[in-house]
């Protein structure tokens, strides 16, 4: 193992690639499930831009933690509780608006994330940050699309996007909560300062929502743990078709 700061840096680097993993996951759920053959395509290049980055995040990670780790033995060999990832990313695939309302929260926040890592100390997460942002911002254009056509499309279209953002709004406020880990890396240049991002944030889901005419509620319910490892059941299940293969065939090459 490596000093305690190096230590902190891994943890970081293996939440950020939690959350990429579980979320490419959920993306990758929609393969032969979308509502026509392009958006069915455009979903499964976007599920394979996040698992990309949760290679890049993880593979970091496994490297500070030492001892063997892997980006492999990180995504297949934990436990679900064991797992850091904000539960916004592990809620279940949904109906396409669902897919697509979580999409675009995201998309604002990670590009707004991805830019301020970019000045990070740490040199391989400015990588990863340089890398993944190029992508996030198409992500971005085609979620913010969606928005629009599901929202002024039609009346069934508009009350799904409505219900999603419902059922959304109380896992965001996660998105912009640093504990003390976060707080130290922060301190040392390393870590985004999520608290600073939610201003822009709102701001920018608030314009876009008038223009789909519809409304992120305001959050009178707050979810939360996922850093901490209490999830809710869905991940559990999720696990268990990630990680059957490795699980059944321990260490199996190919």
């Amino acid at each position: 193992m490596t000093d305690i700061s190096t230590n902190d840096t891994a943890i970081y680097a293996v939440r950020l690639g939690d959350d990429a993993l579980i979320h490419g996951h959920r993306l990758s759920e929609w393969c032969s499930n979308g509502p026509f053959l392009e958006e069915d395509l455009a979903l499964t290049n976007v599920a394979l831009d996040y698992i990309g980055r949760a290679r890049n995040y993880l593979s970091y990670g496994a490297e500070l933690l030492g001892q063997g780790a892997t980006e492999d033995s990180l995504a297949y060999q934990r436990d679900c509780r064991e797992f850091t990832n904000l539960l916004i990313y592990e809620l279940p695939r949904g109906d396409f608006a669902f897919a697509l309302a979580r999409q675009y929260l995201l998309d604002e926040f990670e590009t707004l994330f991805l830019n301020a890592m970019i000045d990070s100390n740490d040199d391989t997460l400015s990588a990863i940050a340089q890398k993944s942002i190029k992508e996030t911002r198409y992500h971005l254009r085609r979620s913010k699309e969606w928005m629009l056509r599901l929202g002024q499309g039609t009346e069934e279209s508009h009350q799904r996007l409505q219900s999603a953002l419902g059922d959304l709004a109380g896992y965001t406020k996660e998105l912009f909560e640093m504990d003390a880990l976060e707080l130290a890396l922060l301190e040392k240049g390393v870590a985004v300062d999520r608290r600073a991002l939610e201003s822009q944030w709102h701001s920018a889901v608030t314009a876009m929502c008038e223009q789909a005419t519809v409304s992120l509620p305001n959050q009178g319910w707050e979810v939360k743990g996922g850093r901490t490892g209490y999830h809710t059941e869905h991940l559990g299940h999720l696990l268990s078709e990630l990680q059957f293969v490795q699980r059944a065939y321990p260490g199996c090459e190919w």
